[in-house]
Formats: structure tokens, sequence, C-alpha cells
């Protein structure tokens, strides 16, 4: 069983930066894939960013390459999503998710979710 607890959301202006965390509760962090999803307004809730248990692999959506950057520390037990660049279209509640396997990039291949973080970008 995995328990996460995200943090870091919050209003940015257009072109700045936020960085998210979330931590983990649980003795088996370091054998989960982590990702990040995020969920706007009226929308599905999208993939954004996910790493390998080691964290020596990590892939993102298009609309965030270049610009977001995810990682991770076992011994903390904590995934880091630094978002730089922000646009008005990043608005949106961030999750942090966890599986007991590979990569995956849909929502529904993730078992544990955690209570969501806003982060809002004006204009």
């Amino acid at each position: 069983q995995v328990q996460l607890v995200e943090s870091g959301g919050g209003l940015v202006q257009a072109g700045g930066s936020l960085r998210l965390s979330c931590v983990a509760s649980g003795r088996t962090f370091s054998s989960y894939t982590m990702a990040w999803f995020r969920q706007a307004p009226g929308k599905e809730r999208e993939f954004v960013a996910v790493i390998s248990w080691s964290g020596s692999t990590t892939s993102y959506a298009d609309s965030v390459k270049g610009r977001y950057t995810i990682s991770r520390d076992n011994a903390k037990k904590t995934v880091t999503l630094q978002m730089n660049s922000l646009k008005p279209e990043d608005t949106a509640v961030y999750y942090c998710a966890a599986r007991f396997r590979g990569s995956a990039y849909s929502r529904t291949e993730y078992d544990y979710w955690g209570q969501g973080t806003q982060v809002t970008v004006s204009s």
C-alpha cells in the first residue's frame, strides 16, 4: 500500500516556475514507477511525465517536453516535478501516481493516487 501527498502548487504568472513534490509512505517506494498527471476543468486527466523506479528513464508528454523535469529521491521517498516556462494552458490540478510495474502513460494503469495540487498560471 502506498499513500501519496502532493505539495507545491500555487498561482504563478506565465513564464514563471513552480516545483511540485510528492511524498510517499510505505517501504517499497523504490520499487514503484512514479508519474505526474494533470486535469484541467472540463477535461480528462492526462499524462504529464513518468520516471522509472531507478530514476534512469523518464518520459514526457509532448506539451511539456523541454519545460518540465521529473526526478526522484528514493531515500526520501519523494518525486519532484520542476515546471519552467509555464503557460496558461498548464493550469490544472496536478496528481502524483504510482504503479508497481514498468512505465505507463494511461491513468487507468496506475494503482495509487495523491489528492492533487492546484497549479494556476495567469497570462
